[in-house]
């Protein structure tokens, strides 16, 4: 990793891209610290804290939620919208077309993606306005201040996103991965500093800490692990005549990553089993919410047997879901056979879909499990030592890892693409 980031910096043109990045990362974390006039953050104390959707919602945007900076939504309305175009693509017929169009077609769902992403942040930036004046944050809004926080909040919101795209375009990587990779390593120091001062009062022992330290190793070589495996489905292509001459058969393989939709299943999970707390938080003081929030026989009480069961169920099925709806097992199988190709030992069209959809699901439920022990993890953790407040460390983590491969991974292309290894080495 060390060695591609100094070759890296040794070509100029890489290199500009390299301090471009910089400098919107920069900006951003600027930008997390400069405030939304006229809210009572001490009164927000609450709103962040434990394991709720809230919490998550602070971790992607780097604390700019607890601190209701102008960045407090982050990229969250831009996620959703892609999420949401994404199932759409696969739902409407014409925006299935379109995405067969090519770079044309993608350049189009890409732009009604942003449209999308600006509605869901005006109408998230007034939920939160909703949300924060139910805590206190705000004493006496007039119609004025609400629509200045509405404006600030979405305007900043699209801000982000453009930065992302900029960081696309001129910068290296995926600007928004990075974006929400940079807010969560900007939290680093602050749970340091959390367990610091957990052993300074004495609330656990040097022993733990220690033992938390492995484990956090083994958890992150774990995490790293899962997401660089993958089945390959083996395809072998016949020999072709073509222009007077033959080609030989050719050999390869179809890569399917078994944690390709951890990241996504547990955002489902998490928002599936936190939606009714949400609503509820609203009206705190409502009959829903303290049944929701206290009752032994809510299955939406966090931190509990029941609430850790359905959230396993409900990872493993999305994985599953949004596995078979991002592949589709039906078009592979057509495209292998338009292309000469075939899975050995397997007959072309139909038993070839099913064999697909057989390891589709395979490695789904693999995935499936693998995700859900990292969300329920933090439960565990919470529920069974004395270190309080660690929610969705493994969420952050396998996040952080994925964007940290793929960044690599497009900077060594870069690389190849210059011939920086020369061509006979």
């Amino acid at each position: 990793m060390l060695s591609t980031l100094r070759n890296a910096w040794k070509v100029p043109e890489l290199r500009r891209r390299i301090i471009f990045t910089i400098f919107m990362v920069a900006i951003i974390r600027m930008g997390n610290h400069i405030p939304v006039p006229g809210i009572d953050t001490g009164a927000l104390s609450n709103l962040t804290k434990g394991g709720t959707l809230f919490s998550f919602y602070d971790l992607m945007s780097g604390g700019a939620l607890s601190n209701f900076s102008i960045f407090a939504m982050g990229v969250v309305p831009y996620i959703n919208s892609s999420i949401i175009f994404q199932l759409l693509t696969i739902a409407i017929p014409s925006l299935e077309q379109l995405s067969k169009e090519g770079e044309e077609g993608r350049k189009k769902i890409q732009q009604y993606t942003r449209y999308g992403a600006v509605i869901l942040a005006a109408l998230q930036s007034f939920g939160t306005y909703a949300l924060i004046r139910n805590f206190g944050a705000i004493a006496n809004a007039s119609k004025l201040d609400v629509f200045l926080i509405v404006l600030t909040l979405t305007t900043a919101s699209t801000f982000l996103m453009w930065l992302g795209d900029q960081i696309t375009v001129k910068g290296i990587g995926n600007g928004v991965s990075l974006i929400i990779f940079v807010n969560i390593i900007s939290r680093l120091p602050q749970k340091i500093l959390q367990i610091g001062s957990l052993q300074s009062t004495e609330a656990v022992s040097f022993i733990e800490i220690l033992l938390l330290i492995v484990a956090s190793i083994l958890l992150f070589a774990v995490v790293v692990i899962a997401t660089l495996a993958e089945r390959r489905i083996p395809i072998q292509y016949a020999a072709k005549n073509s222009g007077g001459r033959m080609f030989k058969g050719q050999s390869t393989h179809i890569p399917i990553n078994m944690n390709a939709s951890g990241i996504i299943a547990i955002i489902f999970a998490m928002s599936v089993m936190q939606f009714p707390a949400t609503i509820g938080s609203f009206w705190p003081n409502s009959a829903f919410n303290k049944f929701v929030t206290t009752s032994r026989y809510s299955i939406f009480k966090m931190n509990t047997w029941p609430y850790a069961l359905v959230t396993i169920v409900l990872v493993i099925f999305f994985t599953w879901f949004y596995t078979e709806v991002t592949f589709k097992p039906d078009e592979m199988a057509e495209n292998i056979h338009k292309s000469a190709g075939f899975i050995p030992g397997i007959r072309p069209g139909e038993p070839t879909a099913r064999f697909i959809e057989r390891v589709l699901l395979r490695v789904s439920i693999l995935g499936g499990l693998f995700a859900a022990g990292i969300a329920i993890l933090p439960m565990f953790v919470e529920t069974y030592s004395n270190f309080k407040g660690f929610s969705f460390g493994g969420t952050a983590l396998l996040i952080e890892v994925g964007v940290a491969l793929d960044f690599m991974r497009q900077l060594e292309s870069q690389l190849v693409m210059r011939h920086y290894k020369g061509f006979l080495k």
